[in-house]
């Protein structure tokens, strides 16, 4: 039966046969009424009790993962808050070491300065002047009268002569002891400015000490906050792992884009190695050795940073003696040193084997082979790629790190956000379904609205009638009741 047909079929049927079906419909529908109301409410009810109840498990969850992510943001928070903390007094003990340990040496050393100073000082001390007993002398013969007598002048001139000759002498003596004492003040100046320069030094030194007081003053701070768990400390953290999730994030692209460059630079000469014509299911053989390569490189470097303790991925590296984890350095280093050399080799060979393929495609073609030129430059270049780039691979340890320890701070808020837009939802649904039963209600009875109005016209006529039956008792009542009381 087509449409068509099921259309005429329904013209042809007139109003006069319908309207009876229709008025029955409605009767029976009013005499189900009540059952039919409770049903659609018992319905939306349930409905709307499961919903709040899927609702209410959902927010403890949410609350039971905001726990679980506060525990372990203030975890990892302090982890962090000790490990820097520690390596705070690595570097005052390595300051007091370096700087201070010499100190007693540095402390006799400016006793002896100052000891040498001192005695240069006394040194440098000035003469006391000249005792002035010959210059009364000199004053109590110039007090003798001449009286013309030529000896006595002669023997004044003579005393004047010698008395020149004197002064003359003591000045020289004077001025050689001076000269002296400038020499000694002389060689004093360097042994001071020494002194001043090792207690500039020392200054320095203590200053550089307080700094690191002061970091490690803070740094404390930050520490106490992490174990009393205070809200300013869980939104430093959680501020803290975001900016490390997307830094690292960031960082691990890079890298990502740096090993596509290596497999790129290697997968072409791989296959001279290990054929080119090979598969591993629906993988070829060269572009599966060169990326088994980089991963092996990638590992070492993770081995590499693991024993140098730079990271903290492997717990069992870290935990090995010091000459098993000095061992375990030098083997991951040789290992990476060997795959560099080949990766710088293949590179090499590269060049050779894009021409020679492009000469093969040419004589394939009938085409003449064109002879080019070979440049060192982009031989060179490749080459120093595929050396580096194994080792660029190997801090690729330090961003991933960070990123799986910043993921699960972040997984948590994401998680805590959905089950909170979960619940939300499903109380919202809830209170839909409660008020959709609602309608349904009305609906119901907006349906069988005739039914309903025959209804409470004939309640309205029951409620005049009882009422124009007990208004005249209640009246009569009342009279008495006044009579009564008066």
């Amino acid at each position: 039966m087509t449409i068509s047909d099921l259309m005429l079929r329904l013209e042809n049927v007139s109003l006069a046969h319908v309207i009876p079906f229709l008025c029955i419909g409605v009767v029976l529908l009013y005499l189900a009424r009540t059952p039919a109301h409770h049903a659609i409410k018992s319905l939306g009810r349930v409905m709307h009790n499961a919903l709040r109840l899927m609702a209410r498990s959902t927010l403890l969850a949410e609350k039971k993962v905001t726990m679980r992510n506060r525990e372990v943001l203030f975890s990892s928070g302090l982890e962090s808050a000790e490990r820097i903390i520690e390596r705070e007094f690595q570097r005052v003990d390595a300051v007091i070491k370096r700087d201070l340990s010499n100190f007693p040496v540095l402390q006799r050393s400016m006793a002896d300065q100052l000891a040498r100073v001192e005695e240069d000082y006394h040194k440098s001390a000035e003469l006391p002047p000249p005792s002035p007993v010959w210059i009364r002398a000199i004053e109590a013969v110039a007090k003798i009268p001449s009286d013309s007598d030529s000896s006595v002048a002669n023997i004044l001139a003579e005393i004047h002569k010698t008395t020149e000759h004197q002064f003359k002498h003591t000045m020289e003596e004077f001025r050689k002891v001076s000269a002296e004492r400038h020499g000694v003040l002389n060689r004093m100046m360097p042994a001071w400015r020494k002194l001043n320069q090792t207690l500039d030094n020392m200054g320095k030194k203590f200053n550089r000490l307080q700094e690191r007081s002061r970091i490690i003053d803070t740094r404390m701070t930050e520490y106490e906050e992490i174990r009393a768990r205070t809200d300013k400390a869980e939104r430093s953290l959680t501020s803290s792992s975001l900016t490390q999730f997307f830094i690292s994030a960031f960082v691990l692209l890079i890298a990502v884009g740096g090993a596509i460059i290596n497999f790129n630079l290697i997968a072409l000469p791989m296959s001279e190695m290990v054929g080119g014509g090979s598969y591993i299911g629906n993988f070829k053989t060269a572009n599966v050795a060169a990326l088994v390569i980089i991963l092996v490189e990638v590992a070492m470097g993770f081995y590499l940073m693991e024993s140098l303790r730079i990271t903290h991925l492997f717990p069992i590296i870290g935990q090995m003696d010091d000459r098993m984890r000095h061992r375990m350095i030098w083997i991951s280093f040789t290992i990476l040193l060997v795959l560099a050399l080949i990766e710088s080799s293949l590179a090499f060979m590269r060049d050779h084997i894009a021409g020679e393929i492009q000469a093969l495609r040419q004589s394939l073609s009938g085409s003449e082979v064109e002879t080019t030129a070979n440049s060192w430059i982009p031989m060179v270049g490749q080459m120093t790629m595929g050396f580096i780039l194994p080792f660029a691979l190997t801090f690729v340890a330090i961003p991933l790190e960070s990123f799986v320890h910043s993921t699960r701070t972040v997984l948590g808020v994401i998680v805590s956000m959905a089950l909170r837009g979960l619940a939300f939802l499903l109380r919202l649904v809830g209170n839909i379904i409660h008020y959709l039963g609602e309608l349904t209600v009305n609906l119901y009875d907006c349906i069988i609205f005739p039914t309903l109005y025959v209804e409470n016209k004939i309640r309205m006529r029951r409620r005049e009638k009882a009422a124009d039956g007990v208004e005249p008792a209640t009246v009569d009542v009342g009279v008495a009741v006044e009579e009564e009381t008066r």
